[in-house]
């Protein structure tokens, strides 16, 4: 490391690394920086890359020790060349990007003007100056083409464009996250995965209250239609999650159980209705009847009213 150009080696290479480990793991370089075991891995991966370098320059310097004297100096020279050219280029590179006078050609660029004794010199614009001018125009042009003529959209519908599809992509991801599942969100689980679950669960903490067929005991019979806090899959899940009624119903779970497990246990208990317990306990609470059979009932009553009215209007118009 003891030249320009291993220095940058290592930086390069440090940045290359960096920029892996960010890929690799998919973090934003805020919680990149904030995670204590990717900072050593990337110290490791810097001290490795370190190792390299020096026992590469170590290498150099044995094989230059091992060389006779004559080849020695030829190897000197050959790299003071280089350095020379490089300089040269380097300079030739620094006046096309400045087209600075030498002090001794300034007298080409001198103005009459004097000002007790001070001289004015007129110099050009660096050309870097100038080119980055040019193209902020250029970017000018542009942008009120895309903005202000063919209405591009602004910051701040941008911004408006990504939360609207962050939310949809946060939806589909809540549909397929079984865990980050609510009273609002739970559906019925029928795979045989899950209700083996929810029945280790049941069998764990609710055959005290209600029994292993769920016929009740303290606590109500599961397999019936009549329910004190209401049937269906969201309110079984609620009275799980949050508890039965104060005072004397049974216990919040909530803390004890993940969301999955309680729709995995509320799913299980739905599966046991219409079974026939060894000695089931006497109804509960109201009839329960799913909000969307009700909907279809009043859809079928309403059609075979409009049925029957419209036969009648038929028999009134023939017999007139």
């Amino acid at each position: 490391m003891k030249t320009l150009s291993s220095l940058i080696r290592i930086i390069v290479l440090t940045f290359i690394a960096i920029l892996c480990v960010k890929i690799s793991t998919k973090l934003t370089l805020i919680e990149l920086l904030s995670d204590p075991i990717l900072w050593l891995v990337l110290a490791v991966m810097i001290l490795l890359i370190c190792a390299v370098e020096i026992t590469v320059e170590s290498l150099k310097s044995v094989m230059f020790r091992t060389l006779p004297k004559k080849a020695q100096e030829e190897f000197l020279a050959v790299a003071e060349e280089k350095k020379q050219r490089r300089k040269v280029w380097l300079q030739k590179v620094y006046y096309k990007l400045t087209k600075t006078k030498a002090i001794e050609e300034e007298d080409e660029i001198i103005l009459d003007h004097n000002y007790d004794g001070i001289r004015e010199l007129d110099n050009n614009l660096p050309p870097w100056w100038l080119y980055g001018f040019y193209l902020t125009i250029v970017f000018a042009v542009i942008y009120m083409a895309r903005y202000h003529i063919f209405n591009g959209d602004n910051q701040q519908q941008e911004y408006l464009n990504e939360v609207a599809a962050a939310k949809i992509e946060i939806e589909a991801y809540k549909k397929t996250a079984k865990n980050l599942v609510d009273v609002n969100t739970v559906t019925m689980l029928t795979d045989a995965s899950d209700l083996t679950s929810g029945k280790k669960i049941f069998s764990e903490r609710c055959v005290a209250c209600h029994k292993a067929d769920g016929g009740g005991g303290i606590g109500p019979n599961l397999t019936d239609d009549y329910w004190i806090l209401g049937g269906g899959i969201k309110n079984i899940f609620k009275t799980i999650s949050e508890g039965g009624r104060d005072g004397k119903g049974m216990i919040a779970w909530k803390q004890d159980l993940k969301p999955l497990e309680i729709a995995q246990v509320a799913s299980y208990v739905m599966s046991l209705k219409g079974t026939t317990p060894a000695a089931p306990k006497a109804p509960e609470g109201d009839f329960w009847t799913s909000p969307d059979t009700e909907e279809k009932n009043e859809e079928k009553n309403i059609s075979v009213n409009d049925t029957i009215v419209g036969a009648v209007q038929d028999t009134i118009i023939t017999a007139q």
